[in-house]
């Protein structure tokens, strides 16, 4: 039986290239979305092309009741979750000054409020099997701390504590759960940057470029494999050497 993947905000960027890595490995797939469009279409069909199943569940993350409907949703299509992957996220950069609640409030709600939720619901799945795979994707900012993402560095920081706290809980159950701290990674939203600016930020990563989506994709199909078998509550960095 092929063991099946959840994977949030997975329509475009690193998400959707954890889940084609993951379907390429063999994986059935779950992913959720917001609503209809392009990039969820093309995903969809892309994921399939590796011989696998996946599934597309509408849900916003924030919303407890939404990922408890989409998590049963993935239930009754496949029976099982094995691998979770928290990756939707959102931003909102804003000096504090001029930062409003509402703007503190949207990010740590899906970033950190929404990785609650899909969990919650899923760890019962995964302790009635007795195994599991929880993966959240936090960030080098969540370690660091960066100017005028206060918001989305507490939010990545509340994901990076939320992992070890649970490792702890979940580790008797075989569930191991652990975290990635991506860098700097070339995505839709790097890529509006400027050469010069692209530039400057490789002179202060030690192995001198941005990273990839694919970097970032193969540590989770790693931890998501029997090879990690012994690592839990740890985050890793995948970041060029940028934090030391």
């Amino acid at each position: 039986m092929s063991k099946v993947a959840l994977i949030t905000g997975a329509t475009r960027g690193i998400g959707k290239q954890i889940a084609i890595n993951l379907a390429t490995a063999g994986y059935d797939i779950a992913i959720n979305y917001r609503s209809e469009n392009d990039d969820l279409v093309n995903t969809k069909k892309e994921i399939e092309s590796k011989n696998v199943k996946c599934i597309a569940v509408k849900g916003d993350v924030s919303n407890f009741e939404d990922t408890k409907r989409f998590v049963d949703e993935v239930i009754e299509a496949f029976g099982q979750i094995d691998v979770l992957v928290n990756n939707a996220g959102v931003t909102k950069d804003k000096l504090i000054l001029r930062m409003d609640k509402e703007d503190f409030e949207s990010v740590i709600n899906v970033n950190l409020v929404g990785t609650f939720n899909v969990t919650k619901n899923v760890v019962p799945y995964m302790m009635k099997k007795r195994t599991g795979r929880i993966i959240n994707i936090s960030s080098v900012v969540g370690i660091s701390g960066n100017a005028g993402q206060s918001n989305y560095s507490a939010s990545k920081a509340g994901i990076i504590g939320f992992t070890k706290s649970l490792a702890k809980e979940l580790a008797s159950r075989n569930i191991l759960v652990n975290s990635i701290a991506p860098g700097f990674i070339e995505t839709d939203m790097t890529a509006v940057l400027k050469d010069d600016i692209k530039s400057e930020i490789s002179k202060n990563i030690p192995l001198q470029r941005m990273g990839t989506s694919n970097d970032v994709a193969n540590v989770v199909k790693f931890l998501a494999s029997d090879d990690s078998s012994y690592i839990t509550g740890q985050v890793i960095n995948v970041d060029g050497g940028m934090l030391m």
